[in-house]
């Protein structure tokens, strides 16, 4: 009798058919495993197709900055036969593109410092100690993710006009600061209550005060996440364009490169000069891709450390 009959035959079964369970526990596998199979090639095909929307694009103008314009237009695809980097030294002098540069990396590099040194304080105090309104201000952070830049450029206009910080780099410092922290104190605080209590308990019996237990004991062990939240906000300060536009636009010396960049896309698209303009694309997107590649680890280490209690 085979193990199909046993399943309908009536009274006991016989000792052995346990010895036949396997054939259909095997079926079923083989089953789950096709399946398995069929939903790992379309997730692989759905994110090789999106890698290549993504690098296309930026792989195309990096070499199209190493071309002529004449062959921009009449060759687009074709890789560059004869590079040259002309274009390169048009961008960074002429188009002021280093000046710019320069200005970015000072906004940038001291609103990071400031969002991340503001940021953790205020998540660790949320995270750590229980006193009246907690909830009530941590809830006020997580209130501030929800409204688009859009809705407080001209509350920020008017507010940075009454200070006397518009169009000033340390107003646009200010207004980064600002802008970051709502995001940088959500993701701060889920990652403070995954840490182990006993390490700062033990400092505190010590004799450790909270200043410097927070800097000497929970900021090593929070470094995965500070750095994770510290390159996310690089790259959103580093690509901000509304803010500046809005806030920051008397000098041009006092520009950044997203400003820049569009001044340079009007100015060079009607001198034709598409050349330069793909260079200049290229100097403000290289270094925020080499600062990605650099901390990818930290970046991946800090987000499974921060889901993971």
């Amino acid at each position: 009798m085979t193990a199909e009959t046993y399943e309908d035959a009536p009274g006991p079964a016989p000792e052995d058919k346990k010895a036949y369970r396997p054939l259909p526990d095997a079926a079923a596998k083989h089953r789950w495993r096709g399946e398995g199979m069929v939903l790992n090639v379309f997730s692989h095909g759905f994110l090789a197709l999106w890698a290549l929307m993504v690098t296309v694009p930026l792989l195309w103008a990096l070499w199209s900055s190493f071309k002529t314009s004449g062959d921009i237009l009449s060759h687009p695809w074709s890789l560059p036969l004869h590079p040259h980097a002309d274009s390169w030294s048009r961008a960074w002098t002429k188009a002021h593109m280093s000046r710019y540069f320069i200005n970015t990396v000072i906004v940038v590099g001291f609103s990071t410092c400031g969002t991340m040194l503001f940021g953790s304080m205020a998540a660790y105090v949320l995270a750590r100690f229980e006193f009246f309104g907690n909830r009530f201000i941590y809830f006020l952070f997580v209130a501030g993710m929800a409204f688009p830049v859009v809705m407080v450029l001209v509350p920020l206009f008017f507010v940075t006009k009454n200070l006397g910080i518009i169009n000033t780099l340390p107003g646009l410092v200010l207004v980064y600061i600002a802008y970051s922290l709502p995001f940088t104190v959500f993701f701060m605080t889920s990652f403070f209550r995954t840490l182990p209590t006993s390490v700062a308990e033990a400092a505190m019996v010590d004799g450790a005060s909270h200043t410097r237990t927070f800097f000497q004991i929970m900021v090593p062990m929070a470094k995965p996440g500070i750095i994770s939240i510290g390159i996310f906000n690089v790259l959103g300060q580093w690509n901000q364009y509304l803010l500046p536009l809005v806030l920051n636009q008397g000098n041009t010396d006092k520009w950044v490169l997203t400003q820049g960049l569009a001044d340079l896309a009007v100015q060079q698209g009607y001198q034709g000069d598409w050349s330069g303009l793909f260079a200049g694309l290229s100097i403000a997107m290289l270094p925020v891709l080499a600062v990605y590649i650099v901390f990818q680890r930290q970046v991946q280490a800090g987000l499974t450390a921060g889901a993971v209690k």
